[in-house]
């Protein structure tokens, strides 16, 4: 039987770590969302399940928010410890980031739920600023 080319031999070796390094930042990325939508005063879910567009906008914002910088560690990772421990740093400082925002935007909560768009653009706005930041800095 012939020996497989190099290429299938790399990626035979290569992507079951690929896909576990997926797998591993995926699971920070739900724990993370999980985490702030039990963090936050409203409920998004219930929200978007009644058509609230603001809070809609608020969790998109908030999963990418999570997902740029947890990319960039993938990227900027070696080891499975190493994403575990960059991923989770990044998603900890970002949901500190998010809460101070909802905290400085007064009667913001009350606002996503009466579903103004406005102020549902500004956090989201927010939380995206703060995700490249966080990215940035994690790329070195």
């Amino acid at each position: 039987m012939p020996t497989p080319s190099p290429e299938i031999q790399a990626f035979a070796t290569g992507f079951p770590i690929t896909l576990l390094h997926a797998v591993v930042a995926l699971a920070i990325l739900f724990a993370a969302a999980a985490l702030y939508i039990l963090l936050t005063p409203h409920r998004e879910i219930a929200l978007i399940r009644e058509g609230n567009n603001a809070a809609a906008l608020s969790l998109g914002a908030v999963l990418v928010g999570l997902a740029i910088p947890l990319g960039i560690s993938l990227k900027a990772s070696t080891t499975l410890i190493e994403l575990a421990l960059w991923g989770v740093s990044v998603v900890i400082v970002q949901l500190l980031i998010f809460r101070l925002v909802d905290m400085t935007l007064r009667g913001l909560p009350r606002r996503i739920q009466d579903g103004e768009m406005a102020a549902a653009t500004l956090l989201g706005a927010a939380k995206l600023a703060t995700a490249l930041i966080l990215a940035a800095a994690a790329a070195g």
